[in-house]
C-alpha cells in the first residue's frame, strides 16, 4: 500500500526528511475529499503530524497564521498542538501529536460537558483579541452572490429570494476576532475527559457567531443540552438576531453550493434544509 508521504511534492519530502529524518508513518489521517496530505509519524519514542497542501488546496497558510498568532492560549495548557517547523512556500508544517479520540460519532458527542468544555476553549480563542471590519460583511455578501451564480440544486425560485436578501442587507462595520472556522466535533479530540482542539485550516478573522453556526446546524439541534452547555463554558451568548441570521443564511449557501460542487448528496441536502430553517427563522 502507498504511504501518504508518496503525495507529496520533491520540495515537501526534502523538508520533511530535514526535520524528521526517518520518521515512519504511523496512520492516515487524510480525508481523501480534498488533495492534502494529513498523517501521524513516529521518530524515536515522539509522535507527530505532518500536513500539506496539494495543487488545489490552500490551507497551510491559514494555520501556520493560527500556530503563530493565537494558538498560544490552548498549546499553553495542552489543548492544541504545537507547532514543530513550517514552511509557506513549500505549503507543509510538521506539529506535535495530541493524544485522543475524535469527538465526532463518540459518547463523548452526546456528553453536554464536551460542548461545556469546547464553550470555555472557543473563549479563550475570542477573547485575546479585536479589531473592526469594515469591509467584512461587503466582502462576504458578494462571495455569496458569486456562490449563487455557480452551478448548484437550489431551485430556482428560492436562488431569487436568496439574491434579494443578500443584495438588501446593508454594510457595517463589524468586530473580528481569531475564528477556528470549522467548530465543531469533528475538529476536538477527547482523552481522559480533556477536549483539545485540531484542523486550524480554516482560520481567520471573523465575527465571533461565525463559530457556532456549524453546531447550530447539526448538535445543538439534535440536543438542547449541549447547546446550553456551551453557551455555559463560552460565558455569553453572542446571538444578536439579525447577524445570527446572515451568518446561518450565509453557512447554509456555503454548504449546498459547496457540497454540490463536491458530490456529497448527504451534505447538499443538509445544506438545503439550513436554508429553510434560517428563512424561516428570519427576524
Amino acid at each position: 500500500m502507498a504511504t501518504p508521504l508518496a503525495q507529496l511534492s520533491a520540495a515537501q519530502r526534502a523538508l520533511l526528511e530535514q526535520w524528521l529524518p526517518g520518521a515512519r508513518v504511523v496512520r492516515d489521517h487524510s480525508w481523501g475529499l480534498v488533495d492534502n496530505v494529513v498523517a501521524e509519524l513516529e521518530s524515536g519514542r515522539e509522535r507527530y503530524i505532518v500536513k500539506a497542501d496539494g495543487e488545489l488546496t490552500n490551507h497551510i497558510g491559514r494555520e501556520l497564521d493560527a500556530h503563530e498568532r493565537w494558538l498560544s492560549p490552548w498549546v499553553s495548557i495542552g489543548r492544541a498542538p504545537r507547532l514543530v517547523a513550517g514552511d509557506r512556500a513549500a505549503r507543509i508544517l510538521l506539529t506535535s501529536y495530541l493524544p485522543g479520540e475524535l469527538v465526532l460519532g463518540s459518547s463523548a458527542q452526546e456528553d453536554p460537558d464536551t460542548f461545556r468544555q469546547a464553550g470555555e476553549l472557543l473563549a479563550l480563542l475570542h477573547r485575546q483579541t479585536g479589531c473592526a471590519g469594515a469591509s467584512y460583511e461587503a466582502e462576504e455578501n458578494a462571495k455569496i452572490l458569486r456562490n449563487l451564480d455557480k452551478d448548484h440544486r437550489i431551485a430556482p425560485a428560492r436562488a431569487a429570494d436568496l439574491r434579494e436578501i443578500v443584495s438588501s442587507w446593508d454594510t457595517y462595520p463589524v468586530v473580528l476576532v481569531p475564528c477556528h472556522g470549522d467548530w465543531q466535533p469533528r475538529n476536538w479530540l477527547v482523552h481522559d475527559g480533556q477536549v483539545s482542539v485540531i484542523d486550524f485550516g480554516r482560520a481567520a478573522p471573523r465575527p465571533a457567531l461565525s463559530d457556532w453556526v456549524r453546531l447550530e446546524a447539526r448538535d445543538f439541534r439534535a440536543d438542547p443540552h449541549r447547546e446550553r452547555a456551551f453557551v455555559e463554558g463560552y460565558g455569553a451568548d453572542p446571538r444578536e438576531p439579525v447577524a445570527w441570521f446572515r451568518e446561518r443564511l450565509r453557512e447554509a449557501i456555503n454548504t449546498a453550493v459547496w457540497a454540490h460542487t463536491m458530490g456529497d448528496e448527504g451534505f447538499e441536502a443538509q445544506g438545503h434544509e439550513m436554508i429553510e430553517r434560517a428563512l424561516a427563522d428570519a427576524p
